[in-house]
């Protein structure tokens, strides 16, 4: 590794914080439903997300084989280019067709970064001969990100009151920034790689990983956390709505969810601070269900009323992430070879996308077809899914003893 390559690398690693901060300023996050409502019926709304999951789900693991043989830098600049031209679109959008369109590139958008952005930092670390920091930097980029989602999140809210397209024109902008600051990396995972006959059928690097236990349980958990942490995400803002209803503040609803939404990425930015020494003294293991858990919890609690104090419930959304994510991408990345690295991680994702797409879909054909999402719809929704979560969570508690787990390699 000369001088250069070393520097080039330190150079990733030290802009890559500000591309994820630029990434989450989504000023539409905490009103998307709301501003799909004024246009589209509810039914519609959640499967217009679903359509941008599917999106995503299709080009999941072909975007992560690109990732491997062409290079991070290439995957990452399709995925602003996709990105801001998808929310412009939802900004720009005056029917359902331009809506689907819009949501189908925004979708590429996200398939693009899946699993590349952190194979990307994992590699220049590895690169400047900074792996032992893999666990830290992932925690400085989420602090980062959910800074920019708390910002973004309360500045959409206020701005919806007065026009919710302009939430997505501003989106685009930031997205179009990262863009711009993808322009400055440079790949460190040794360039394309070409694949050997029959490799895409069997998936070359793969193969060991995808046999490995330890590997399989964090790939079964990472798909399902995925699909609860997603819930709120997509319920939460007509459950804030309807509970404003109940007091005469429905009008209010905008600005609020903004406000929730601010605090929710506040109070995960907090957790992230000590969720390295909560990890260390608890194990791996136990952080990972306990984040699971708490997951399941929150539906639940989001289906037994629709108190407006219920709402208070939603700041809790991304602790769980805060202690899982960082941890669960810093313990996957040592198993595995840099020409199949970013392809695990799409397919790991593709797993979540498909199943919370599938759900929604199931959810969708129960919900009212005109008007507002009723309480009832969502109380049966999140009911559901909270008797399915604690089965798994059972599930993977017991297949977790005796997995080497909490070991660091």
């Amino acid at each position: 590794m000369t001088a250069s390559q070393t520097a080039s690398a330190n150079r990733n690693v030290a802009l890559y914080p500000w591309f994820k901060l630029f990434r989450s300023l989504m000023f539409t996050q905490a009103v998307w439903f709301l501003y799909f409502q004024t246009t589209l019926t509810p039914a519609q709304a959640i499967m217009l997300y679903a359509i941008g999951d599917l999106a995503t789900t299709v080009l999941e693991v072909p975007s992560g084989y690109a990732s491997d043989r062409i290079g991070r830098r290439f995957t990452l600049l399709l995925a602003g280019i996709c990105s801001a031209t998808g929310a412009l679109l939802l900004g720009l959008a005056d029917s359902f067709a331009v809506f689907v369109l819009a949501q189908v590139v925004l979708g590429a958008g996200g398939a693009f970064i899946s699993g590349t952005d952190s194979a990307f930092l994992y590699e220049s670390l590895s690169a400047a001969g900074r792996e032992a920091e893999t666990e830290a930097q992932e925690l400085k980029a989420w602090r980062f990100s959910f800074t920019a989602l708390a910002l973004s999140a309360a500045t959409g809210g206020a701005i919806a009151l007065y026009s919710y397209s302009a939430t997505f024109v501003l989106t685009a902008v930031c997205m179009a920034a990262s863009f711009v600051i993808s322009l400055q990396f440079r790949d460190q995972h040794g360039g394309a790689v070409r694949p050997q006959a029959g490799e895409v059928v069997r998936f070359g690097s793969l193969r060991t990983a995808l046999k490995t236990p330890v590997l399989i349980w964090l790939f079964a958990l990472s798909v399902l956390m995925y699909v609860f942490s997603h819930i709120p995400y997509v319920f939460g803002q007509p459950f804030i709505q309807d509970a404003l209803n109940t007091v005469g503040l429905r009008q209010e609803a905008p600005w609020i969810s903004g406000i929730v939404t601010t605090t929710m990425m506040i109070i995960s930015v907090i957790a992230s601070l000590f969720a390295k020494t909560l990890r260390d003294r608890i194990g791996l293991i136990a952080i990972l269900l306990l984040a699971f858990g708490m997951q399941i919890a929150l539906s639940g609690v989001l289906a037994l009323t629709n108190a407006p104090i219920v709402i208070a419930i939603l700041l809790l959304r991304m602790v769980p992430d805060a202690f899982s994510r960082p941890f669960i991408v810093a313990r996957i990345q040592p198993e595995l070879n840099d020409d199949a690295r970013a392809t695990y991680l799409s397919l790991q994702s593709l797993g979540g996308r498909i199943l919370f797409a599938t759900t929604l879909f199931l959810a969708s054909a129960s919900t009212e077809q005109t008007g507002d999402m009723a309480f009832a719809d969502i109380q049966f929704i999140l009911g559901s899914y909270v008797v399915v979560g604690i089965i798994c969570l059972s599930a993977l508690a017991i297949f977790a003893r005796g997995l080497p787990i909490n070991a660091k390699t």
